[in-house]
């Protein structure tokens, strides 16, 4: 049985006027996702480039769901990208030394970027469905491929911009571009019937995903992680028995401390209630693009690190009752400790926080992602 050539390949779908629309859409999409995606690891990260904004409360909420959104469009479209082109990738190489360089760039360029986004959505995809079935770590693993990809490219942009700026430059029935081999035959369905085929598909997949992000659309998006089911109305993503905290977190021996340059004060949650308390309505928004209002209350950060006298702009470890996980302990920036709308919450949605959401207290920011507004805190360490 011989290998599949080129010539096997007749359809004239699989066109440049075809694969360069597509791809213009798809390189939208991974644009989008990589921008976001540069944003979120920022927001994520203890020693950010630039001070993270605190404002709008809303925008890490909005980049997360833009990021997730663009990226499920994506697999529809990465897949008939690559139907597409398919035939393409079994052109003989050309004999001439300089054509054979950028014949090698092209299919170097093209291997990195097919390999490293399929990693990318299907690592993501995973992800949203907090399913980790490898040993690496997720956040760097998926940042480091984020700017292979974004590398790739451009690249791939850049060698074939004759060919992309011809394709679309055509009405998309134009056949000058054309592989020899392709058929003259119209066949059941029309490149303009593939491309609305294809842009329904993305639709589709963004529908019955968004309503995680956008609370208009959870009755239709069936494949949602997150409903807004929960208790008090918000989704849980880590439980407090899996965090193994109850005990702790329920013993009347419990006490919050906060402490500055060997200064310290102790404080149990009928002392933080016996504070000013504050409310605030701030959304919380996690990495796998599910995101939630809620009002919370409780007493302002900057509030209790006045009781130990730190200066402002102090940098605070935040440490919570959970022993075991990559975020028991988190760095909140100094910016974010003064901001008045940032809470070490006893209540949610008007009732005591529930122990699934952090019981006795937990951190709420504005502008910060999910997995740093600490549950469970235990302790706050002025660091800077």
């Amino acid at each position: 049985m011989r290998l599949p050539a080129e010539e096997d390949f007749t359809s004239r779908l699989r066109s440049p006027a075809v694969a360069a629309r597509i791809g213009l859409w798809l390189g939208v999409c991974f644009t989008l996702a990589f921008l976001t995606g540069v944003i979120s690891h920022v927001a994520q990260a203890h020693h950010p480039w630039f001070p993270f904004p605190t404002s709008p409360a809303w925008g890490y909420r909005v980049t997360q769901g833009v990021h997730v959104i663009s990226g499920t469009a994506a697999i529809p479209l990465l897949l008939v990208k690559l139907w597409t082109v398919f035939p393409k990738l079994l052109t003989r190489p050309p004999k001439q030394r300089r054509e054979l360089a950028l014949h090698g760039l092209e299919r170097i360029s093209i291997l990195v970027l097919v390999a490293a986004g399929i990693f990318q959505l299907a690592s993501g995809l995973a992800n949203a469905a907090q399913w980790y079935p490898w040993s690496f770590h997720f956040r760097d693993t998926h940042y480091a491929m984020a700017w292979v990809a974004i590398g790739a490219l451009v690249v791939h942009i850049a060698v074939k911009l004759p060919v992309i700026r011809a394709a679309l430059t055509a009405d998309v029935e134009d056949g000058s571009q054309d592989r020899a081999t392709t058929s003259h035959d119209d066949g059941v369905l029309s490149r303009r019937g593939l491309l609305r085929t294809t842009w329904a598909a993305s639709g589709v997949a963004v529908l019955a995903t968004a309503g995680s992000t956008v609370p208009i659309l959870r009755q239709v998006s069936v494949f949602g992680v997150r409903s807004g089911d929960g208790p008090q109305d918000l989704p849980v993503n880590r439980s407090a028995r899996a965090a193994d905290v109850k005990l702790v977190a329920f013993s009347d021996a419990y006490r919050l401390t906060v402490g500055y340059a060997g200064s310290e004060v102790e404080l149990s949650r009928a002392d933080l209630e016996a504070m000013v308390q504050r409310t605030e309505d701030l959304p919380i928004a996690c990495v796998e693009g599910w995101s939630a209002n809620a009002t919370w209350t409780g007493v302002r950060v900057r509030d209790l690190l006045d009781l130990v006298l730190a200066p402002a702009a102090s940098d605070i470890r935040v440490e919570s009752l959970q022993q075991k996980g990559g975020y028991s302990v988190t760095e909140l920036q100094g910016n974010f400790a003064d901001d008045s709308r940032t809470l070490l919450a006893l209540q949610l949605n008007g009732e005591t926080l529930a122990i699934d959401h952090g019981f006795p207290c937990r951190l709420i920011a504005p502008n910060r992602p999910g997995v740093l507004q600490t549950k469970w805190v235990s302790r706050l360490d002025v660091i800077a």
